[in-house]
C-alpha cells in the first residue's frame, strides 16, 4: 500500500539505540509507516538479526556495553552518518537517560518518547512520588533521598522495617534489596550506592516501606502533544525474579473491577499531573486488602507491551512514532474494549536451577511456536552466539484466547512447541511456574518466586 507524504512528514528515517526483540519490534513499525531504518551494532551483534533487518546498520564500538550501545558519541555519529532524522530508544540503556536525550534534541534530531524534563522528573523515584502526591494518589511511605549511612538509618526507623532500598534515579529494580532489621542495613546500603552509581551515574538512594506479597499491576498510559491522554487498561506482572518480571498478564486477574477503575483513573491522573506525552506506564502496589499504592513511572515503551496490544488492538510502538511526528492519539478510551486474555513469558538465557545465573553458549537448535493467538517477539536465531554482556532476554511468547484459563493452556502449547538448544533456559521453569495451582488462581505476588522456587523446580513438568 502506498502511503502518503504527509503521513511521514516529520521524518523519514529511525535510527534505533537498541538491539535484539526490542529493535526489531520497532524496526517492524517502521516499516509499517514508511520510514527508513538504521540499526546499531556492537562486535559481538555485527550478525545479529536485527542488524540484518534494518535497512542501514553501522558499528558503535566492541562488544562492552559502555563501550556500544551506552556510547552517545557513537550514537549520535551514527545518526549523523546515516541522516536519520529520529532516535528510538527502545527499553533499556538509554531509554530512560537524559544526558542522551539532551544531546539528541541539541543535534536537532527527533526523540521518540517524552520529553527531557518529563522523562527527568518522572525519572526521579522522589519527585515522581510528588507528583502522586499533587494527583491526589497514595504513596508507598518512604524517605528523603541520602547518600550515607547515618541518614540511612534515622529514615529505616522513621518508616519501619522491613524496608526497601532503591536507586533515586533507577529503574527496573536493578540493586533493590530488602531490609529486615538494622543489622543488614549498612552494608546493603553501600551495595545500593555502588550499584547506582555504576547504572545510573548518581549514588544517592532512598528507601521505602516494603510491602510483604503486594501485588505489581502497571497502567499502560498513551498521551500525544495535544494534551490528549487515554490509558489502554492494566497489566499484573506480579511473577518476578531479583525484581525482574517474568511472566505477565492483561488484564489483571487479582484486581476487583472497583479497584481497576480507581487504580486506571490514579495513573491518568499521574499523567496529567506530570504534562506526559508518549506511550509510558504507571506501576502500583496493590495488597491483599486492594488498597494500592503508586510505585514509580516507566517513561518508555515496557518489556511486556505485547499483552496490552493483544487484548485492545492497537501499536504501542506506533503510536508512539506518531505522536512524535505531532499526530493525534488513533484511539479515545470510549473507543477501546478489552477483549480476551493475554500472556506473556519471557524467556531468558538463564539456569532457574542456580539461582537463575545467566547462561552463554551458541544456539545449535531454534524453533519457535506458531499457530491462532500466538505471537512470538524474538531477537534470536539458530547458529547465533549469546554471550554475557548483555541481558539474557532471548525473546518473548505471548499467547491470547478469549478467556484466561484457555490463555493458560495455549501458553503452555506454546511452550512446549518452543525449542532451543546449546545453552540453559527458563522454558521448562515458566511451564512448571504455569501449571501451578497458586498461579491457576491468581494466588501470585512479588515475593511468590523467591518463597516457592523449590516447590516450582519440583514440579510436574520439570
Amino acid at each position: 500500500m502506498e502511503l502518503s507524504s504527509d503521513e511521514t512528514e516529520m521524518f523519514k528515517k529511525v535510527l534505533i539505540a537498541n538491539r535484539g526483540e526490542i529493535a526489531i519490534r520497532v524496526i517492524r513499525a517502521c516499516k509499517e509507516l514508511g520510514l527508513n531504518t538504521v540499526a546499531i551494532y556492537s562486535e559481538s551483534d555485527k550478525n545479529s538479526p536485527h542488524a540484518k533487518m534494518a535497512d542501514n546498520a553501522v558499528k558503535v564500538g566492541p562488544s562492552p556495553v559502555t563501550l556500544s550501545y551506552l556510547n552517545i558519541d557513537a550514537i549520535i555519529s551514527a545518526a549523523r552518518e546515516t541522516n536519520a532524522d529520529a532516535i528510538h530508544p527502545g527499553y533499556g540503556f538509554l531509554a530512560e537517560n537524559s544526558t542522551f536525550i539532551k544531546r539528541v534534541e541539541e543535534e536537532n534530531l527527533i526523540f521518540i518518547g517524552p520529553p527531557v524534563d518529563v522523562v527527568e522528573k518522572m525519572g526521579d523515584k522522589v519527585l515522581s512520588r510528588k507528583i502522586a502526591v499533587e494527583a491526589n494518589v497514595p504513596v508507598v511511605p518512604g524517605s528523603n533521598p541520602f547518600s550515607d549511612y547515618k541518614n540511612a538509618e534515622k529514615e529505616a526507623e522513621k518508616v519501619g522495617y522491613p524496608v526497601l532500598l532503591k536507586s533515586v534515579k533507577g529503574g527496573g529494580g536493578i540493586g533493590a534489596q530488602v531490609i529486615d532489621n538494622k543489622s543488614e542495613l549498612e552494608r546493603a546500603v553501600e551495595r545500593t550506592m555502588k550499584v547506582s552509581e555504576r547504572f545510573f551515574g548518581s549514588n544517592l538512594i532512598y528507601l521505602e516501606k516494603y510491602i510483604k506479597k503486594a501485588h505489581h499491576v502497571e497502567v499502560q498510559i498513551a498521551a500525544d502533544k495535544m494534551g490528549n491522554i487515554a490509558h489502554l487498561f492494566e497489566r499484573e506482572c506480579s511473577v518476578q525474579r531479583r525484581y525482574q518480571k517474568i511472566i505477565e498478564e492483561a488484564p489483571s486477574p487479582y484486581i476487583l473491577p472497583v479497584t481497576r477503575e480507581k487504580i486506571i483513573n490514579a495513573a491518568v491522573s499521574i499523567a496529567k499531573t506530570a504534562n506526559y506525552e508518549s506511550a509510558g506506564t504507571i506501576e502500583f502496589l496493590v495488597d491483599k486488602e486492594q488498597n494500592f499504592y503508586f510505585l514509580e513511572m516507566n517513561t518508555r515503551i515496557q518489556v511486556e507491551h505485547p499483552v496490552t496490544e493483544m487484548i485492545c488492538g492497537i501499536d504501542l510502538v506506533r503510536e508512539q512514532i506518531n505522536i512524535a511526528m505531532g499526530k493525534p492519539l488513533s484511539f479515545l478510551n470510549e473507543s477501546i474494549k478489552p477483549l480476551g486474555h493475554a500472556i506473556e513469558c519471557r524467556i531468558y538465557a538463564e539456569d532457574p536451577k542456580k539461582g537463575f545465573l545467566p547462561n552463554k553458549g551458541k544456539i545449535n537448535r531454534y524453533e519457535y511456536p506458531s499457530g491462532p493467538g500466538v505471537r512470538v517477539d524474538s531477537g534470536i536465531e539458530e547458529g547465533m552466539d549469546i554471550s554475557v554482556y548483555y541481558d539474557p532476554l532471548l525473546l518473548k511468547v505471548i499467547a491470547w484466547d478469549r478467556d484466561r484459563t484457555s490463555a493458560i493452556v495455549r501458553m503452555i502449547r506454546a511452550l512446549d512447541e518452543l525449542k532451543i538448544e546449546g545453552l540453559k533456559t527458563n522454558i521448562t521453569f515458566a511451564k512448571a511456574l504455569l501449571g501451578t495451582e497458586d498461579f491457576l488462581n491468581s494466588n501470585v505476588h512479588v515475593q511468590y518466586v523467591e518463597e516457592n522456587l523449590q516447590n516450582i523446580l519440583q514440579g510436574d513438568f520439570i
